[in-house]
This record gives structure tokens, C-alpha cells and sequence, in this order.
């Protein structure tokens, strides 16, 4: 969980639209991260050593839950960024990961996307949400 300095509110009015990925451009690594795109449901890149990946919003729970689904992707999985409430000025924000591996490919690319999940709310936790 990372506290983020925002309320809930604002919290999910951000990360319900993809769009507002725009606040966080010039944060994406272009030694690891090519090809960063994306549209108000849909986010795109090409990260080394996994692939070129695409997901998509496919739930909105306003305000406390946004879910993605990989579109392309080399493992399918499915992301979720759940934003408590802590205060009216504050908010904690949780990034969860699912993905059905086979234990051979698990072994692989567990640490890894782990890894690449708390990058994501590292960067999401420094967002300025108003």
C-alpha cells in the first residue's frame, strides 16, 4: 500500500482515465519502456525483456476501483489499483496483480512482474491528482 497526499476522489478521477497518464511522461524510463501510448481505457508500451504490452480498463468501481485486462501480452494477467480512503485530504492506494502462470513460466517472470507492480504504484503514488 502507498499513501498518496489526495482524496479518494480525486484519486480515481485520475487513474479512470488513462489520459491523465500524460502527467506522468517524462517519468517513463526510455532506456526500459519504448513505444508508451495511450487513450482515455487503453495503455500501451514495449518493455524489455517482456514484450510489448497493451491493457485496457475493463471495470470501473467509482471510487475505489479501477481493473485492467491485458489486450496483448505475452502472459495474460489482470491488474487492479484499489484506492482507500484515509482521510478527506488523504488516500492509500493498493496495485494487485493476477495472472494464471504454469509453474515453469511463474518461476520466470513472477519477480519480475511483482517488480514491475510496485514501479507502477511507486509512480502512481507520485502523481499530483488535482
Amino acid at each position: 500500500m502507498k499513501l498518496v497526499p489526495y482524496s479518494q476522489q480525486a484519486v480515481y478521477n485520475n487513474i479512470s482515465d488513462l489520459t491523465n497518464l500524460e502527467k506522468v511522461r517524462d517519468r517513463v524510463p526510455e532506456d526500459k519502456v519504448q513505444g508508451f501510448s495511450f487513450d482515455a481505457d487503453t495503455v500501451s508500451l514495449n518493455v524489455a525483456p517482456v514484450g510489448e504490452l497493451k491493457l485496457r480498463i475493463c471495470d470501473r468501481e467509482e471510487p475505489k476501483c479501477v481493473k485492467f485486462e491485458t489486450v496483448q501480452s505475452p502472459v495474460p494477467f489482470n491488474v487492479w489499483v484499489q484506492v482507500l480512503p484515509v482521510d478527506e485530504n488523504s488516500s492509500k492506494m493498493k496495485v494487485t496483480v493476477k495472472a494464471e502462470l504454469n509453474p515453469f513460466i511463474k518461476s520466470m517472470v513472477e519477480k519480475p512482474l511483482q517488480e514491475g507492480v510496485e514501479k507502477i504504484a511507486e509512480a502512481l503514488a507520485m502523481v499530483h491528482y488535482e
